[in-house]
């Protein structure tokens, strides 16, 4: 079995692979500092209440785009599961070509969901990410990432309106029954959700247009990726365990 960590600014996603197989997923939040016997404890603890013995994991694969957690997370995996982990980055074995103008920017999850999608969709393919931050990759047919667009996720635009806003509230993220909204909570996410429709349609037919590829395919992944896909038919499959199995599938690519 192997274990796959993705650590992302909201949350850390963990998954146990037997063969392509996902065993079981589950998380950390990336909010708390913790030492690394900390980690080491909470990682342990979830793997037996999943039914999973550690000394069955046989190695460890991790994609990071939160340094200042690394060295207590290395550190529990090494001592706490015994594995020595693969950190996907420079000289790392992914089966794409990342070419953009600096390669060395881009960062580790978008790479992964990048060798996931192609692999499991082919080329050419827009891989889109509803995390912390929106992102938006191009993956030619010959398998080059070559383009990468950046822009705030909803978590960050909704932080910004109610710690930025005296009298708007926190709320939670949905979408209201009609973008005619009559009262405030409602109003902002009316704002939130059908603003990122808006955005999220008209980059993926902008990118179609400039790129002159209108049988590029459009997959999305991340936490709010299902409120957004479940709403345009721009985007063709929604694949939630698809960071992670692009992490099984370098890790695999990195070990035969």
């Amino acid at each position: 079995m192997i274990l796959v960590v993705d650590v992302g600014n909201t949350n850390i996603n963990f998954g146990v692979y037997e063969g392509e197989k996902m065993l079981v997923m589950f998380k950390l939040t990336a909010k708390v500092d913790r030492t690394s016997d900390e980690f080491g404890l909470n990682i342990r603890e979830l793997l037996d209440l999943n039914d999973i013995d550690k000394n069955s994991i046989t190695g460890v694969a991790i994609a990071s785009v939160v340094p200042n957690v690394m060295h207590s997370l290395i550190t529990a995996i090494e001592r706490y599961i015994g594995c020595k982990p693969l950190i996907v980055g420079p000289g790392t074995k992914t089966g794409i070509k990342v070419a953009t103008e600096n390669p060395k920017e881009m960062g580790a999850d978008r790479i992964v969901d990048a060798v996931a999608a192609y692999e499991k969709y082919g080329g050419p393919i827009l891989v889109l990410d509803f995390g912390t931050a929106t992102t938006y990759d191009l993956v030619t047919e010959d398998g080059s990432l070559i383009v990468g667009i950046t822009a705030p996720g909803i978590r960050i635009s909704a932080k910004a309106l109610w710690e930025d806003t005296a009298k708007l509230p926190e709320i939670e993220i949905k979408k209201p029954a009609s973008i005619l909204t009559k009262e405030t909570v409602s109003s902002m996410q009316a704002g939130l959700v059908y603003g990122q429709i808006g955005q999220t349609e008209y980059i993926i037919e902008k990118v179609k247009e400039e790129s002159g590829l209108k049988n590029l395919k459009v997959i999305a992944t991340g936490g709010l990726g299902s409120i957004i896909s479940d709403e345009t038919d721009k985007i063709e499959v929604y694949d939630k365990f698809l960071t992670l199995d692009g992490l099984r599938m370098i890790y695999e690519k990195n070990h035969r």
